[in-house]
């Protein structure tokens, strides 16, 4: 913990923790030694500036610490100044314990924030996926049906790609395969066309094959 989060910590305390804090802390640097009498409670009071059930409770706690003890009529001794270094390590490791735990919320939130920006950014790569997807050409077949207007028309008079915005790049007739068939090419029932569209085009073509009067 650095000297910043330690003073932050040690702002948020009640005021009778903080000088029972102080007091420990003196003693564990020798500026209070075991056996010495502390100044009285009014004393404290006025040099803390607090009320003296501020400084009754602070010397309490130390009291019930071992560090001081309290002989009535004479005023508070240190006793022992290793309970003063096991209060003022406890107290730094409750204020560790506490940093960590804010520190674990921050990232928590951090995180949360995180998976909120990942989730944004998956909806904007699927909804980019999909259009995209949509606009790639890709391979498809329609089969001219009985009733299609295209039966006995060439691909010259159709005007095919540009009616459909799709190529034809094969005719399969009685499971022959003719490649790049020429412009002069009439088409018959049953004839399977093979094309290249994007996807959003396929609605169109089936349309245009089997629906559309000509």
């Amino acid at each position: 913990m650095n000297k910043k989060d330690s003073i932050k910590n040690i702002s948020s305390m009640a005021k009778y923790e903080k000088i029972a804090f102080d007091i420990a802390t003196k003693i564990l640097k020798r500026e209070y030694t075991e056996g010495q009498k502390l100044y009285g409670r009014s004393t404290l009071a006025g040099r803390y500036n607090v009320s003296p059930e501020t400084i009754r409770r602070a010397v309490a706690l130390l009291q019930s610490m071992g560090i001081v003890e309290v002989f009535q009529g004479s005023g508070i001794n240190v006793k022992d100044r290793n309970a003063a270094k096991k209060y003022v390590e406890s107290f730094n490791h409750r204020q560790d314990l506490l940093a960590a735990r804010e520190k674990y919320l921050q990232l928590l939130d951090e995180k949360r924030e995180l998976d909120k920006k990942i989730e944004e950014q998956m909806d904007r790569v699927l909804m980019y996926s999909s259009r995209l997807l949509s606009i790639l050409p890709r391979v498809g077949e329609i089969v001219i049906e009985k009733n299609s207007p295209l039966i006995n028309k060439s691909l010259i008079d159709l005007q095919f790609r540009k009616e459909t915005d799709a190529t034809v790049i094969a005719i399969e007739r009685k499971g022959e395969e003719i490649f790049s068939p020429n412009k002069d090419f009439v088409l018959q029932e049953g004839d399977c066309l093979i094309f290249i569209a994007s996807s959003e085009k396929t609605e169109k073509i089936e349309k245009y094959v089997n629906s559309q009067i000509l």
